[in-house]
């Protein structure tokens, strides 16, 4: 599949990012192939933007509560095993 993340300008030697217009026009025009394969891309990268956030808030402890009350509400019975 040939879909670069980044354009050349003539006359510039430092590549630009594509706008999201310049995305949305080049993502038209991909075959039902190469649309099915960036969907399965994007489906995956963005599964690892959401495992690198939650990383990140538990690193913070931004989970500490949450987890607090799965261990109050287990301790306490309100949990059935799965």
């Amino acid at each position: 599949m040939r879909w670069p993340l980044r354009c050349h300008s003539i006359g510039n030697k430092y590549p630009r990012l594509m706008s999201v217009l310049e995305l949305e026009k080049a993502i038209s025009q991909l075959s039902t192939e190469e649309l099915s394969r960036l969907a399965a891309w994007f489906e995956e990268f963005m599964a690892d933007q959401w495992d690198k956030q939650i990383e990140r808030d538990a690193a913070a402890g931004k989970l500490d509560h949450i987890i607090r009350k799965a261990d109050k509400d287990i301790d306490a019975g309100r949990c059935a095993s799965l």
